[in-house]
């Protein structure tokens, strides 16, 4: 069963996210048993920003416990079977925000989608916040080509259905393109997260954010909290 737990926005650095983080350590130590639980951090989409890996490593490890490491592939050449197993030893993957479109396309360049592919067929538990939570989706609403100036755009497609993360600051816009093509979409707001299972969604975590289902055919907007 796949399992991901989508966070549509929230600074790491200042702990907004803290309660997330923690039911994510607390799973991540369940899947783990009795060694100690490793994640791995993806920061491709913030071009492989070492000081965005700091400050995971000093909430998952100096909070948590937690062991981590980073897949680095941004403008270096990467050994596929050293890679692969920093994907193998982790109980979670987490990846990071920043430009979306960018990170499909280095992700496909380097080969590292591979990677991420056997890492969600296998079960692991994967972790997103913004551009990592919206990226699985069939269509993600960013701004990753021209900032400020947000669209819908292809995903991977390994979730069914359309996403906006930080859709506290984007829902007019959101909406109208919803309701306006009769779409169905989720709208995650900063410091919430959606949980899915085999692309199903189980249940909402929030951190004082909530996350939203929209039902353009309806007009409907409900807030989803337990599934």
């Amino acid at each position: 069963m796949s399992r991901m737990i989508l966070i549509g926005g929230g600074e790491l650095k200042t702990r907004e996210t803290l309660s997330i983080d923690e039911y994510i350590a607390r799973e991540a130590k369940l899947h783990a048993g009795e060694r100690r639980a490793c994640g791995l951090f993806v920061p491709t989409a913030s071009h492989d920003c070492m000081p965005y890996y700091n400050t995971f490593h000093k909430v998952y490890t100096g909070l948590f416990d937690i062991k981590t490491d980073v897949a680095l592939t941004v403008g270096r050449a990467f050994d596929r079977e050293t890679m692969r197993a920093k994907f193998e030893r982790a109980d979670f993957l987490y990846v990071g925000g920043g430009d979306t479109v960018f990170m499909l396309e280095s992700w496909k360049r380097s080969g590292l989608i591979d990677l991420i592919r056997e890492v969600y067929e296998r079960e692991t538990l994967i972790c997103g916040l913004s551009a990592g939570a919206i990226c699985w989706f069939e269509e993600m609403y960013s701004d990753s080509v021209v900032e400020g100036k947000y669209e819908m755009y292809p995903a991977l497609g390994w979730v069914k259905g359309k996403i906006s993360p930080h859709y506290n600051e984007r829902m007019l816009d959101f909406d109208k393109i919803v309701l306006y093509n009769k779409y169905c979409a989720w709208g995650v707001e900063n410091r919430a997260a959606l949980e899915m299972k085999d692309g199903q969604p189980v249940r909402s975590i929030s951190d004082g954010g909530k996350v939203w289902l929209l039902d353009g055919t309806s007009g409907e907007k409900v807030e989803k909290t337990l599934f």
